[in-house]
């Protein structure tokens, strides 16, 4: 009977360490499976991430890049003759029309920049060979001469510009280009008309 006994207190010790073993396994390996599944959902939004930002330029238009490096040149081209307005030019509605560019056409390229790098477009970062021309031949005037270049460039630069930023507005893809061409349109429409003023002033 004693022995009876003990053969049926081991095979219950026996048993409960069987169980307590299993137990472990099995949190051992669902811990595990946790763990692999917490690391899938970063993995796969940074892989879509890059997908996303290296697709994004490739989905422009010709119409899109086209006007992005237009806006881009000519931004710069504002900002450069208008530096030169401000040291240059003799009559007080150059410079004043001069500071106008600057301000006005640099909050303008830091927004195109701000689309560019979103976008992961590459915007050009000189003058075209026209526009440079122009530049060099502005530069080398002085006093009235220069007043009265400068306004003429003026006009017949944002003539051109708006222009380019209308067509933008209705012909662009680009969901956030077309906005940027269409918010700055009145600001170069006012350019224009300053410009017109300034150009009859300097006569």
């Amino acid at each position: 009977m004693k022995n009876s006994i003990l053969t049926i207190l081991a095979v219950a010790a026996l048993a409960s360490c069987e169980k307590k073993e299993t137990t472990n396994v099995n949190n051992s390996a669902d811990s595990t499976s946790v763990a692999v599944d917490a690391t899938m959902p970063a993995t796969t939004d940074s892989a879509t991430a890059g997908a996303d930002t290296a697709t994004a330029a490739t989905d422009l238009s010709d119409q899109d890049k086209k006007f992005a490096d237009a806006a881009a040149t000519g931004g710069m081209m504002e900002v450069m003759a208008g530096e030169l307005a401000s040291a240059n030019g003799t009559n007080a509605s150059v410079k004043t029309l001069g500071a106008m560019m600057i301000k006005d056409h640099t909050k303008a390229n830091n927004e195109l920049k701000s689309w560019a790098g979103t976008a992961g477009y590459k915007l050009p970062t000189t003058l075209t060979a026209e526009q440079q021309t122009i530049y060099d031949n502005l530069k080398s005037k002085k006093g009235a001469e220069f007043d009265r270049a400068y306004a003429d460039v003026m006009v017949t630069d944002h003539k051109k510009v708006i222009a380019e930023f209308k067509k933008q507005s209705t012909e662009g893809k680009e969901a956030s280009l077309k906005a940027f061409a269409s918010k700055t349109i009145p600001a170069l429409e006012h350019h224009l008309m300053e410009s017109e003023k300034t150009k009859e002033a300097v006569k």
